[in-house]
C-alpha cells in the first residue's frame, strides 16, 4: 500500500546469498574493502563492486574513501540486529546436524556486542543476579546493577548519554535465545577486552575466550562455556 515502508525491496537487497555472506563478513564491525569482501564471498572484483552498489543503494553498507581504497561497513547497529535475527530464523542447512558445534557458536561478536554461548550466558547471569531486568524488547539496569556495573569499570552515564540504544535484546541465532545488544552489550564486551578475558580474531566473528578468562567468568559471573549435551 502506498504509504508503508518498502519491506519488500529491502528483502530483495538481503535476499541474495552473495550478499548475505558479504554482510556476515561486515558483522565482525570491522570496515573491509571490496577485495576483501569478494574474496570471502568466493567471487570477483566487479561481481563485488556490483553487488555492494545495492547495499549502499539501500542503506545497508557505508563506504568510506581512505586513500585509494574504500572500505565498506555496516551502514547502522540496526542492520547489525537485522541480520542477526533473520539467521535466528532461518533454517537449519539440510546437510548439517542442528548439534553441530563450531567455534563460533561457543563465543562471537554480534557486531561490537558479545553472542553466541558465551553473549546468552552472561547476560543470563547478569539478569539472575539481578544486575538486569527484562523489559518487553530491552533490558533496564537495576539498582544493584548501577552499583555492580560502576565496580566494573562500565560507565553508565556515558553510554546513556550516546545516540545508540542503550540495551536491548538482540535474538542469538545459534542460541535461540536473547542475548545483551546495545551501548551496555558493546561496554561489556571491550571491558572484557582490556581485562584480558576474551580475545577478538583478525579474521572471523570468533572471540576466543583465555584461559584466565574462564576462570574470571566462572568466578565473577557462575558463567561456564562447557557445551551441554
Amino acid at each position: 500500500m502506498d504509504g508503508e515502508p518498502d519491506i519488500a525491496r529491502l528483502a530483495r537487497a538481503i535476499g541474495d546469498s552473495t550478499r548475505i555472506r558479504m554482510l556476515n563478513a561486515l558483522m565482525e564491525g570491522r570496515a573491509l574493502t571490496a577485495k576483501e569482501l569478494a574474496y570471502g564471498a568466493g567471487i570477483g572484483p566487479a561481481t563485488a563492486t556490483s553487488h555492494l552498489r545495492k547495499l549502499e543503494n539501500e542503506g545497508l553498507v557505508l563506504v568510506t574513501a581512505q586513500g585509494r581504497h574504500k572500505y565498506f561497513r555496516l551502514a547502522s547497529v540496526e542492520v547489525a540486529h537485522l541480520i542477526e535475527s533473520l539467521t535466528a530464523l532461518a533454517p537449519q542447512p539440510r546437510n548439517a546436524p542442528p548439534t553441530a558445534e563450531h567455534p563460533i557458536r561457543a563465543a562471537r561478536f554480534c557486531y561490537d556486542h558479545l553472542a553466541g554461548r558465551l553473549g546468552t550466558r552472561l547476560t543470563e547471569a547478569l539478569t539472575a543476579r539481578g544486575w538486569l531486568a527484562i523489559s518487553d524488547k530491552t533490558y533496564t539496569v537495576t539498582r544493584k546493577g548501577e552499583s555492580q556495573f560502576a565496580a566494573f569499570d562500565i560507565d553508565l552515564p556515558a553510554l546513556r548519554r550516546s545516540r545508540r540504544k542503550f540495551a536491548y535484546r538482540c535474538l542469538d541465532w545459534s542460541e535461540r535465545r536473547d542475548h545483551l545488544g546495545g551501548a551496555l552489550g558493546a561496554a561489556i564486551a571491550h571491558r572484557l577486552i582490556d581485562l584480558g578475558w576474551i580475545e577478538k580474531s583478525r579474521r572471523s566473528r570468533v572471540i576466543t575466550v583465555t584461559n584466565s578468562g574462564r576462570r574470571a567468568l566462572a568466578k565473577a559471573f557462575g558463567v561456564s562455556l562447557e557445551h551441554d549435551e
